[in-house]
């Protein structure tokens, strides 16, 4: 019934030529965050994009972004896949960052045509970064033996419980230059000559205010969906709003996987580093 009153809305929107323009959210930490704690991830987008681009009437895809970031590969999976509907439908895209569009959040925004956010939004850190604690100290006054048995000698690279080895930190940094070059192609790609500084600030991993990131040309203007979107395609466009759909029982009782309260807890921890770092 649900399904068929949809059809029917956005067959009526067509006719009409009421211009349409779905609103996809983006809000969260990218990647798996714990079992109660769902993160973005392109397995969980992936039905959202499908039905956003398929709405009858359409004009353009509006995402909503407020993200401090996360993983590298599921942000560059979900821009992928955005660029590829965006293509095969011919529509574009507009990208509206909220509170923060940071690091992995900024990938996603490169993913739209035109970038826009508020003044006092936190833009940027188009940088790498690790971070861990060591616990060897800890075990050592606990009296604590710790056994550790591998295949390969850099299986057990980074243990917290053993101390920092300089070698195993070059490799990370390797790794994590890899990647910085893959974000900042993306950047490069996407922003191309509007970008307006170079390489040393703009892939620092500093962050700026909204404002700061339109002088540097990271977006291209200041302004909140509702009124650009009415702007662009006028006062009627109607902004459908297209999310997860839930099952009827999860929806009636709240049910969701089942709790792993200790991954969930770290998941937590991770998940509010990440926004502290913006302030928020």
């Amino acid at each position: 019934m649900t399904s068929g009153r949809w059809a029917t809305w956005t067959t009526i929107s067509g006719l009409r030529g009421i211009p349409v323009v779905a609103v996809v959210r983006l809000a969260g930490v990218i990647g798996s965050m714990g079992s109660l704690r769902g993160g973005l991830s392109l397995t969980g987008l992936a039905p959202v994009l499908d039905r956003a681009f398929s709405l009858g009437g359409l004009k353009a895809v509006a995402l909503a972004i407020n993200s401090p970031g996360g993983s590298a590969v599921q942000s560059s999976l979900i821009a992928r896949r955005i660029r590829d509907q965006a293509a095969d439908k011919k529509v574009p895209v507009f990208a509206f960052a909220e509170d923060v569009a940071a690091s992995g959040g900024y990938w996603l925004a490169t993913a739209a045509d035109e970038i826009h956010a508020d003044a006092a939004s936190i833009i940027g850190s188009i940088g790498v970064i690790s971070a861990g604690f060591g616990f060897q100290d800890l075990l050592q006054r606990a009296g604590i033996e710790r056994r550790v048995h591998t295949a390969g000698p850099r299986k057990s690279m980074l243990d917290p419980f053993r101390p920092e080895n300089a070698e195993d930190v070059a490799r990370l940094e390797a790794i994590q230059r890899d990647i910085h070059e893959g974000f900042k192609a993306q950047v490069r790609e996407r922003r191309g000559q509007r970008l307006k500084a170079g390489d040393d600030v703009l892939f620092s991993g500093e962050f700026w205010s909204g404002r700061r990131a339109l002088e540097l040309g990271l977006v291209d203007g200041i302004g909140d969906l509702r009124t650009v979107m009415r702007a662009r395609f006028g006062d009627k466009v109607k902004l459908r709003v297209v999310g997860a759909r839930r099952g009827w029982l999860s929806r009636r009782m709240g049910l969701g996987p089942r709790a792993d309260w200790a991954g969930d807890l770290i998941a937590a921890v991770d998940e509010r580093a990440l926004w502290s770092r913006f302030g928020l």
